[in-house]
């Protein structure tokens, strides 16, 4: 069953933060940091309607963005965030990384290995201008995303953390207040896919 995109203000260690939730299928996309890992929310939206998975997208309306790690967003009282992990059985969780020894690599960490090969594959094949990183101990240890409380990790099935350079997620050195981001048609694609792929049940 699908539900229209609602919108909720949350304030999370005094930062007010727009939470953008659409109910649909089982499998989530999730985008914490959308206000600054720009590219992260509009893919996590458009790779959602291309599959029909559910999405979570938190954005700031005003301010500069404020980075919160993860495990401290989901320790917030969010009913929206709530809602989507009761929801959810898989999630793939968007976020950006300014790596400069990694500027073309996308990290795929998260608790779900099965789930992040079939990712790592469909990235490979789709957009094989980027270096696709499934090993672990390959990715650095603050983008692994293996920690407990971490809200990709928080669903039945566990999830993927996407981790993309700049390169791979905006089309624009600088975000331009207001204007969306444009990500690369082939990480799009790539990602549209590896989803489409998961919610098939393609975790081995």
């Amino acid at each position: 069953m699908e539900h229209g995109e609602r919108v909720v203000r949350v304030v999370v260690e005094g930062v007010e933060f727009e939470a953008a939730l659409t109910v649909r299928s089982d499998t989530g996309l999730l985008a914490l940091h959308g206000a600054g890992e720009g590219g992260t929310a509009e893919l996590a939206r458009e790779v959602a309607a291309r599959t029909g998975a559910s999405a979570l997208v938190f954005t700031q309306p005003s301010g500069p963005p404020v980075h919160i790690p993860s495990h401290r967003m989901a320790a917030a009282p969010c009913e929206a965030l709530r809602q989507f992990l009761a929801h959810v059985s898989l999630t793939v969780s968007l976020h950006g990384h300014v790596r400069p020894d990694a500027p073309r690599s996308i990290f795929l960490g998260g608790a779900n290995r099965a789930a992040a090969r079939v990712l790592g594959r469909r990235l490979a094949l789709l957009a094989p201008s980027f270096d696709t990183v499934t090993d672990l101990e390959l990715i650095p240890d603050g983008l692994r995303g293996l920690g407990p409380r971490n809200p990709v990790n928080l669903t039945r099935a566990g999830g993927v953390q996407v981790e993309l350079p700049p390169a791979a997620r905006t089309a624009r050195p600088q975000k331009v207040p207001g204007v969306p981001e444009t990500p690369p048609r082939a990480v799009a694609d790539a990602l549209t896919a590896g989803v489409a792929e998961l919610a098939a049940g393609g975790f081995g």
